[in-house]
């Protein structure tokens, strides 16, 4: 497996990150994206039965033992960060999931080409080389072979602010989505699709606790939804939801 320094940079992060007993602070905003989260598992819900599926920067495996009761053919999932494989494995063991980890560089991964039918993540992309990453996923996929992938924006000032102000609750190289991100993406895949999501449900967070049973949630993430009709309001969101096709 061939490592750049950027990659040995974030293979050192998640390590350490994996290896520490406490969570990141930065965990209690993650309840302002719950509506985005539930989004994701539904499309790929949908669309992934029978099929080949490539989780990618699977972590600890937290995404792909909810998907894999959603009855693909196959889960692959692959992390620059043994650390994390290692705790993916022993937690499909337990669970007597069928699911196979391995070791390996998203960026320039050891698969053939057009292997899966999808590849998905979540928070994954911004860690790495984008342009290296499309196009890497391009490879993977098969003809019509879909991407679904949660990832943060970079575009909030005020977001933007806090990422400075809290530099080491994060890599050196991380690089929230910009634009130049979403036009390469749209230059090597069709049928894309970008839902927006964490404003109003970002500010007004601590109006609730668990988002599932709440009203004043359903109420902000309604909100959002109207807000983000505006095109030019779109930059202030915090996170997308990220669908598309191989050309």
């Amino acid at each position: 497996m061939k490592l750049t320094e950027e990659n040995l940079k974030e293979k050192e992060f998640h390590n350490t990150l994996q290896s520490k007993k406490k969570g990141r602070f930065e965990n209690i905003f993650y309840k302002a994206i719950y509506n985005l989260n539930e989004d994701f598992f539904e499309y790929i819900e949908k669309h992934c039965k029978d099929k080949s599926l490539l989780d990618y920067g699977c972590g600890i495996g937290n995404a792909a033992k909810k998907i894999v009761h959603f009855y693909p053919k196959k889960i692959t999932g692959i992390d620059i960060s043994d650390v994390s494989i290692k705790k993916a494995i022993n937690n499909s063991k337990n669970l007597d999931l069928r699911i196979n980890y391995i070791v390996d560089n998203c960026e320039n991964s050891n698969f053939k080409s057009e292997t899966f039918d999808m590849v998905y993540g979540s928070g994954i992309l911004h860690h790495l080389n984008m342009k290296k990453c499309l196009e890497e996923i391009h490879r993977l996929l098969k003809k019509n072979g879909e991407l679904v992938f949660v990832e943060p924006l970079g575009t909030n000032p005020i977001i933007n602010l806090y990422r400075k102000l809290t530099p080491n609750s994060r890599s050196q190289d991380e690089h929230p989505l910009s634009n130049e991100d979403f036009v390469f993406l749209r230059q090597k895949y069709k049928d894309i699709k970008i839902n927006y999501y964490g404003f109003f449900t970002l500010i007004f967070f601590p109006f609730y606790r668990n988002p599932k049973d709440s009203w004043f949630f359903k109420f902000f993430s309604t909100m959002d939804k109207i807000f983000f009709k505006i095109k030019f309001l779109r930059f202030l969101a915090w996170s997308v939801l990220i669908i598309g096709k191989k050309n």
